[in-house]
């Protein structure tokens, strides 16, 4: 890959922070993938929207990274620019009647959400486990606990390819079950800064809320080296319990396997490599196929993988958790 007028532009504004073949899996949850081509890392939204807007300018591919959860990386890696969003600026406006908390997309969402505690701010309880940064939270509904971002996402300041920055209220997202317009349409844009609703209460109270849903965490979850959930619920059912019952509970693949403690983890347990991943990703959809008729999507993004419907469609903007 050679685009040497914009890797120009881009050694010019980031200077030293513009790095070649660098290993991603030092960056993903899974600690698997090959290295991308080019990697920058952006202190800022206005950092943000110059590496991409310069990516636009010169028909560079890139990949927005936040936390490296919810994505897999193929072995291949990425021939492009990946830009590892480290914009997290947290500003709260604590005054009258209705709180809320403005946040820089790279921002830690659990993070904010136990600033939020702190601040004796409400609303955000159940994101103080979740991984991720705040601006993959909104790409992708994430939520837990009842809860999720169309429930705190007041307003966010988005970059598009075409129509430059705008202000989004948040009907414009459509959100749904761990979706929103922007991941279903694959829509050429950022996400730069968020505003969150939140409510006033007693820290000690917010604090005593997220205890609950951290210990919840720690008895369901798996430790070690995962994407977070594989694929979403199905309607009506859920996929940990689809996997379990098709009997894959423990199911190994070269150095990765489906948890024994939730069967919607897949963790390397022994140096697996991305193609182990898909391999029983493929497997577990199958099998889950043949014996209960449901087809489990993916709620992890697959970027460098052939064929899949997630593959480099999205990289003239899509972010990741």
């Amino acid at each position: 890959m050679t685009h040497p007028q914009s890797i120009g532009i881009l050694e010019k504004k980031f200077g030293n922070r513009l790095q070649q073949q660098v290993a991603l899996q030092n960056y993903a949850t899974a600690r698997v993938g090959g290295a991308a081509a080019w990697f920058v890392t952006v202190r800022n939204a206005n950092e943000l929207a110059d590496a991409v807007q310069i990516c636009w300018d010169h028909n560079l591919k890139f990949f927005l990274l936040g936390s490296g959860s919810n994505v897999l990386f193929s072995d291949d890696g990425f021939n492009g620019l990946v830009i590892l969003n480290h914009a997290k600026k947290i500003e709260m406006k604590i005054s009258g009647e209705h709180p809320t908390l403005w946040v820089e997309s790279g921002a830690s969402l659990g993070l904010v959400a136990r600033k939020a505690a702190l601040a004796g701010l409400s609303g955000l309880e159940w994101a103080a486990t979740v991984p991720g940064t705040v601006g993959g939270a909104i790409y992708g509904n994430a939520g837990a606990h009842g809860s999720d971002m169309h429930s705190n996402l007041l307003l966010a300041e988005i970059l598009q390819h075409e129509g430059g920055k705008s202000i989004w209220k948040n009907e414009d997202f459509q959100f749904s079950y761990r979706s929103s317009i922007f991941k279903r349409q694959r829509r050429s844009g950022v996400i730069l800064s968020a505003t969150l609703n939140c409510e006033y209460d007693d820290p000690q109270k917010i604090k005593e809320r997220m205890n609950v849903f951290s210990e919840y965490r720690r008895r369901t979850q798996p430790p070690g080296a995962s994407m977070g959930s594989m694929f979403k619920n199905p309607p009506g059912d859920y996929a940990g319990r689809l996997i379990e019952a098709a009997g894959l509970k423990g199911y190994t693949i070269a150095g990765v396997k489906v948890s024994e403690v939730h069967a919607n983890f897949f963790v390397n347990s022994d140096q697996a490599t991305a193609s182990d991943i898909y391999n029983l990703v493929q497997h577990v959809q199958k099998t889950v196929k043949k014996e209960f008729n449901v087809e489990l999507e993916l709620e992890v993004e697959m970027i460098g993988f052939n064929p899949t419907a997630n593959n480099d469609k999205a990289n003239h903007g899509k972010a990741s958790i």
